[in-house]
């Protein structure tokens, strides 16, 4: 499969295409990655060095990308933080081409936007780019809980709530919508959770809570289910992603590492050995 993917970029540690890219490669995807800002780090650290991208040429590379020929053959494109609207209209024209050249191709969105206990981390105005413009032409959408709350008006309390939310978001125009970060009152103790909404049905799967913090794993996440979901289908996509997931994280904080490994933890990106159980709950 070939992918599109069009986000960020840091030298250092994973965030962004940083994030996304090999997981896709390790899994035998083919990817074109198109950066929106290339900095030295990601901005958890405080500092960052480099350059935001200009909308203008991030569409001079995806127009140098089709130029070549790729469209006809791209199964999908993927995005991830959007800075400003630009940058959106940027992304949505390249799926609009991609999808002219290709009408089998999909598009998935991490909407990425906030978090429980942070709240809104991008300007004003973008959430609302994102619901209004951005999400509905996706075809795939990866919110966490706090983000499937702004973007479909819903109050998530419950597992029932969450359902309900992701159908009102799916009523937007995604098919599929991914919610990570769950945390309900029906999520076990010790536990976090994802959930995969579709028209044909719904399921959850449960992992472990580490207490650890990362940047980029919504990132990483998003990949994986978009490259399961192509080659095997929502419902496989959510239990290998969570597989890998753990599997990853779990290394990461066994060896106190403030980055994700993904390198030393590649072997779980393409056999994870730790499997969990899907739940169907509707």
């Amino acid at each position: 499969m070939k992918i599109l993917s069009i986000q960020s970029h840091v030298a250092y540690g994973h965030a962004g295409n940083s994030a996304a890219v090999f997981p896709l490669q390790r899994l035998g995807h083919d990817v074109y990655p198109v950066l929106t800002v290339t900095f030295s780090n990601h901005t958890g650290y405080g500092a960052t060095r480099g350059p935001l991208i200009a909308p203008a040429d991030v569409a001079e590379v995806i127009t140098g990308v089709e130029e070549r020929g790729a469209f006809p053959s791209i199964d999908a494109v993927l995005s991830g933080y959007q800075g400003a609207e630009s940058v959106g209209e940027v992304v949505l024209d390249a799926v609009a081409r991609v999808k002219a050249a290709n009408p089998a191709a999909i598009y998935c969105c991490d909407p990425v936007m906030g978090d429980v206990g942070r709240g809104f981390f991008v300007r004003e105005g973008i959430p609302e780019y994102m619901r209004d413009h951005v999400v509905p032409k996706a075809d795939i959408v990866t919110p966490n809980q706090f983000e499937l709350e702004f973007l479909s008006g819903r109050t998530v309390q419950t597992q029932d709530d969450l359902l309900a939310a992701a159908d009102q978001l799916r009523a937007t125009g995604p098919d599929v919508v991914l919610v990570t970060s769950a945390h309900t009152s029906d999520t076990p103790d010790g536990s976090i959770q994802m959930a995969c909404v579709t028209g044909e049905g719904a399921w959850t799967v449960t992992t472990p809570m580490l207490p650890m913090t990362v940047r980029g794993g919504g990132d990483v996440t998003a990949a994986l289910f978009l490259a399961h979901v192509l080659t095997d289908g929502p419902e496989v996509a959510l239990r290998r992603t969570a597989a890998t997931m753990y599997a990853v994280l779990e290394r990461t904080h066994a060896e106190g590492s403030d980055e994700m490994l993904l390198v030393a933890g590649q072997d779980a990106i393409a056999r994870p050995d730790k499997k969990f159980e899907i739940t169907r709950v509707r």
